[in-house]
């Protein structure tokens, strides 16, 4: 609908510098969350090893980063303050970018909106201050401060209070300040970060010193101060490189899955980023090994000349895009199966850690000991046998396994020797260390399933020919981007071509799905790459089948194994790649260790 008044012709203006920052602002500050970003990412660029930030009501009266950087010259201060200044780049090659700011735009942009002050001294000089206050700047002044920077800003959208209807409470921006340190702070593995909340309580919400050793072990070391111990018990490092571009960080266990995608951080070249083609192809490493609603945790890390990535697609730079996305995928798929096949049958700690909290129920009335227990009289002999009380109870052990022969030692075998089988469907076997407890029908599913995919990827995918070719209507932009990996359906059986238009001609489908719905295959194809940047849709359903094949072709729970029977799976299961986890995500194992048992049963 056109407002403007009829035979009135708009007049062009240029905006002044007030509006310019702080419609800049708008793209730049989202909530304080992103100015506490802005500022502890120009600490780090400063050469920063100490980088302290306090916070007060969510950040919205009170942000204050110090750090130990290199400082800024007091003939620089205003400059700091102008719109498009910046240290960082000189304006002629905006893809070689090696720091974190290069915009010239967070100072200016937070001064506009709020109070700023910025304290700063440089080796050899004296300390100095400049003040702003919703686009206005003070006089630089002399100040007290023995060496870096102390950036204070106050009052947030101040000069903007509309924008503070749309914050959300003291408690939810804390949190978004809080995440955005851990996230920082993941990268930054040899500097230390210290996050206080100043507000009525003071309280140190988050600190982690800086760690020393190689890349990999400071890595780890800060990973487990931010994420926690049982991550990277459960990770594999990843070291690969292809192309250019070097992955780095840990990837966990497909058992130690989580319910929403809350603990995956991708880096490039140290920048966090949230891109949906780098978190796609995490999904599709990952999506052989876990149902729909699990999800991996990953801390990544894509270290290249800065020349392939464009850092510059938005203000926030959350995003980038790399010259050639197909070796960025294909570098996190190629690179995490391969460590995930290396991890071999191995399972997650935690769970191990869950069966046992299930073995402990809260006690509900004081214990009793023999000896406090009424007398129930005199004993009468009881001439039940085992052979009767078997006909009462399921968990019964059938033919124990013999002891191995004198060479073989069980600490040689991860999954030990097989002692009996339980309720016809979990094999109990020990281990130089404990016991292990192993599904036998998801373990020999996974097996077969396995056996079925090499077998798959040795002698392709058959492809049935339809009698008469399919004709599916798309727009320009989906038949492109189908054409575009044509190649990767064909391999799974799948053939399109080109039909003229906006069409494609469906030729061939994967023999193995029978009767194909191929007009709703190729929409659930586009909706995939839309969503994720690519698609296993036609992959996941071949898998799917070859999943159902593996299921009816496995052993059966209810049936009872030999001696024999049980060692060979065990000794398949580790010599076979992801064996420690079921075609869907769960365990196949359960591993207790002795000093954990002895725990349940007061043997301390």
């Amino acid at each position: 609908m056109n407002t403007h008044t009829p035979n009135i012709r708009p007049v062009i203006r240029q905006l002044g510098d007030a509006a310019i920052n702080r419609i800049a602002a708008g793209e730049v500050v989202e909530r304080p969350a992103s100015a506490v970003k802005e500022l502890v990412e120009n600490a780090i660029d400063a050469g920063a090893k100490r980088i302290s930030v306090d916070i007060a009501d969510g950040g919205k009266t009170l942000i204050r980063v110090t750090d130990d950087g290199c400082g800024i010259a007091a003939e620089d201060l205003p400059l700091a303050l102008s719109r498009h200044a910046t240290s960082k780049i000189d304006g002629s090659d905006l893809l070689n970018i090696h720091t974190f700011g290069f915009r010239g735009e967070a100072l200016p942009s937070l001064g506009a909106v709020g109070r700023l002050t910025i304290t700063s001294r440089v080796p050899g000089a004296d300390a100095a201050e400049i003040s702003v206050a919703g686009g206005t700047a003070s006089a630089v002044k002399p100040a007290a401060l023995n060496a870096g920077t102390v950036i204070t800003l106050r009052d947030l959208f101040f000069a903007t209070p509309a924008r503070l209807k749309f914050l959300r409470t003291d408690r939810a921006e804390a949190q978004a300040i809080t995440d955005v340190i851990k996230r920082l702070a993941m990268a930054e593995p040899y500097v230390r970060f210290e996050l206080r909340d100043v507000s009525n309580d003071p309280r140190t919400v988050f600190k982690v010193e800086a760690q020393t050793g190689d890349v990999m072990d400071a890595l780890k070391g800060r990973l487990r101060d931010t994420l926690g111990q049982d991550f990277t018990d459960n990770a594999i490092p990843i070291d690969t490189e292809r192309d250019g571009l070097h992955l780095t960080g840990y990837a966990a266990l497909p058992t130690y899955s989580r319910g929403a995608a809350v603990t995956q951080f991708l880096y490039v070249n140290g920048r966090p980023v949230k891109d949906k083609l780098l978190t796609g192809a995490l999904r599709a490493a990952y999506f052989d090994f876990l149902s729909r609603d699990r999800h991996p945790a990953a801390a990544l890390f894509i270290d290249c000349d800065p020349q392939l990535v464009d850092v510059n697609v938005h203000p926030a730079k959350s995003e980038v895009r790399f010259r050639d996305p197909g070796t960025a995928r294909g570098l996190i798929v190629s690179g995490l199966r391969h460590a995930l096949a290396n991890a071999g049958h191995r399972a997650s700690t935690t769970v191990a850690g869950a069966t046992l909290g299930a073995m402990r129920p809260e006690p509900t009335e004081p214990r009793v000991y023999q000896m406090d227990r009424p007398s129930l009289g005199p004993r009468v002999p009881i001439e039940t046998g085992f052979a009767e009380m078997a006909q009462d109870y399921s968990a019964q052990v059938v033919e124990p396994a013999p002891m191995p022969e004198p060479e073989t030692d069980p600490s040689d075998l991860p999954l030990g020797v097989a002692r009996g089988q339980v309720h016809e469907n979990y094999i109990v076997a020990q281990t130089a260390t404990g016991m292990v407890i192993v599904d036998q029908h998801a373990a020999h599913e996974r097996l077969v399933y396995e056996k079925l995919k090499t077998q798959m990827a040795e002698n392709g995918v058959a492809a049935q020919a339809l009698l008469i070719p399919e004709i599916v209507s798309l727009s320009t932009g989906d038949c492109a981007r189908l054409l575009e990996i044509a190649d990767d359906l064909a391999r799974f059986g799948l053939g399109i071509e080109a039909f003229g238009g906006d069409a494609v001609a469906v030729r061939e489908t994967p023999a193995i799905l029978g009767e194909v719905d191929a007009k709703a295959m190729i929409h659930d194809i586009l909706d995939e790459l839309a969503d994720l940047g690519s698609s296993q849709s036609v992959q996941a359903k071949v898998e799917a089948i070859l999943s159902r094949v593996a299921c009816h072709g496995s052993i059966r729970s209810g049936r009872r194994m030999r001696a024999e029977e049980m060692n060979a799976l065990l000794r398949e299961m580790e010599a076979t790649p992801h064996s420690g986890q079921c075609n869907h995500g769960r365990p196949t194992y359960v591993e207790l260790k002795l000093a954990d048992i002895e725990r349940l049963f007061g043997r301390t």
